[in-house]
């Protein structure tokens, strides 16, 4: 065995690891990582939400499956890769999908199935919220499900003891601890950021909303306790050491890490904490987050405000489609390549096609497409259809074509972002992206850099992605002292020789993909008569 495999087996057996197992809304991830921060061993589960009762959920029983599966996995691997079965971890972390409705009664008992972010349900909380807080609430937000819930006078209201999201669920089942990170928490209710708890004022304004329905309990008495990146939050119960580990060998007694949301450790796994820094996740959708200096001037329906997982601000844009359409034409072509006898590889035809967009005019020639497959929220508008459009005169050519998909793809979350730099001049100074979208070097940097008036950097190796992130919050916690923050531990001890490749904003470009928003904001009325009379 070389020195690398022995070091590693000699954290494992001195428990110098950190395990973070992230709900994603398709996969559970498990990653174990070592005292040099490397993953060591993974393991994953593949799971769905499903539509039950006009509600998306996931039942109970697959959330523990999935978590005993993932694990399982993982630790296989340890045992096969390094001899070793795995009895103590150093730190544990949970992660999951922010916002979302999960309420039990006083006997831990789950009131109403698991809601879950996806559900559009809470329009009018939404806005009577909003209105009364003077801060956006979303219709995902957990107060938001709370409210409508009340709104629909639904009985189990009244029995409600905890609310809490998914990844506090997990962590109150293994640790016996109600608590939840700040990052997670800033999905559920609103945060004041000075002190990194519930904004005190909001939630007397919404006992005083709902004081007249006479419940049992006061808002504070039902949500999880705030904690922030680095404090401890707990740690593994017995029973709770036998719903992770079905083999039985894993001890109790293991420190766990605040829960937190996928965006905090998408930020973390980024190394975006700090002031001024941000990362754009591109795939079938798109949102950019940027951490703010102070607190924006105006409440804007596009943009959410949350934490990171230290609890500094930060502005979120996300807009509900992105690749799709991209994906859609760039099958078509492979279907064409395959029917004259051609075949290309899907990565391959993907690459050679976007590189083609560095040919093309700055403002895509006159070509303009909405890659609408559900309704956009920042546009206004209600449902999906997918359009490309152009005049006689418009340069049409592959160049364009591709071009003005791949700028579509950014097109609503550019108009976010411009509320961000040219209504609140919120300065950025860089931005790491990832998704998809970023895997052809530097052309979707490009796009994104002129989007976001800011240098674009992918790094070489992202890690295991948000598991990777909780991992870390697990390790920071570890080895936290007074003086250290979260973001210099990721800037000089995670980070320090992370390889990246960095893309600055041109100005020629800038100034095509203005002419290019220009047309798709003036545009956006034929998208809006498609969704009137095709259906």
């Amino acid at each position: 065995m070389d020195d690398k495999n022995n070091s590693i087996k000699a954290d494992i057996v001195n428990g110098r690891t950190s395990l973070g197992i992230e709900f994603g809304s398709t996969r559970i991830k498990a990653v174990l990582i070592g005292s040099d921060y490397t993953p060591i061993a993974s393991g994953s589960h593949e799971w769905e939400n499903r539509l039950e009762d006009g509600n998306w959920t996931y039942a109970l029983n697959d959330i523990w499956q999935g978590l005993k599966d993932s694990y399982q996995t993982m630790a296989k691997e340890v045992t096969e890769k390094y001899g070793e079965v795995l009895t103590t971890i150093g730190s544990i972390g949970f992660s999951g999908m922010m916002h979302g409705y999960l309420a039990f009664d006083k006997n831990g008992e789950l009131l109403v199935p698991f809601r879950t972010w996806r559900n559009a349900s809470t329009e009018q909380a939404e806005k009577e919220l909003t209105a009364l807080f003077e801060h956006n609430i979303p219709q995902r937000w957990s107060i938001a499900h709370l409210y409508q819930a009340i709104l629909n006078d639904e009985k189990h209201v009244q029995e409600i003891d905890y609310i809490t999201t998914l990844s506090g669920y997990i962590h109150w089942q293994l640790t016996g601890k109600k608590v939840i990170g700040i990052g997670d928490a800033s999905g559920m209710f609103p945060i004041d950021a000075a002190t990194k708890n519930y904004d005190v004022g909001m939630v007397r304004q919404f006992d005083d909303l709902i004081r007249e329905q006479r419940y049992p309990w006061t808002l504070t008495q039902i949500l999880p306790e705030i904690r922030i990146a680095g404090e401890k939050a707990g740690q593994l119960t017995e029973s709770g050491a036998k719903l992770l580990d079905i083999s039985g060998t894993l001890q109790s007694g293991i420190p766990m890490c605040p829960p937190e949301g996928d965006a905090g450790t998408g930020m973390v796994a980024t190394n975006s904490v700090a002031e001024h820094t941000g990362n754009i996740s591109a795939g079938t959708s798109v949102f950019a987050m940027i951490v703010l200096d102070k607190p924006l001037k105006k409440v804007y329906p596009q943009i959410d405000i949350v934490t990171t997982p230290s609890g500094s601000l930060v502005a979120m844009v996300h807009a509900n489609n992105c690749s799709s359409e991209i994906n859609a034409w760039v099958q078509l072509f492979k279907e064409f390549a395959e029917m004259i006898g051609v075949p290309i590889q899907t990565t391959e035809l993907f690459e050679t096609l976007f590189l083609k967009t560095l040919e093309g005019d700055k403002d895509c020639g006159g070509l303009l497409s909405y890659g609408y497959y559900s309704g956009e929220n920042i546009t206004g508008i209600k449902a999906g259809r997918p359009l490309f459009v152009r005049t006689p005169e418009s340069k049409f050519n592959l160049a364009n074509f591709m071009q003005v998909h791949l700028y579509s793809a950014f097109g609503a979350l550019k108009i976010g972002m411009d509320i961000l730099l040219k209504e609140e001049a919120v300065r950025i100074d860089s931005v790491v992206g990832h998704g998809g979208l970023f895997k052809t070097k530097e052309v979707c940097q490009k796009v994104v850099a002129s989007v976001m008036d800011s240098p674009v950097s992918v790094m070489e190796n992202a890690g295991e992605g948000g598991a990777w992130g909780i991992a870390l919050l697990a390790a920071f916690m570890r080895e936290k002292t007074a003086e250290l923050t979260l973001a210099n531990y990721l800037t000089q001890t995670i980070f320090i020789n992370a390889e990246k490749n960095t893309v600055g904003p041109n100005q020629e470009e800038k100034a095509g993909f203005e002419l290019f928003i220009d047309c798709y904001k003036k545009g956006l009325p034929i998208e809006q008569a498609a969704v009137d009379y095709l259906q």
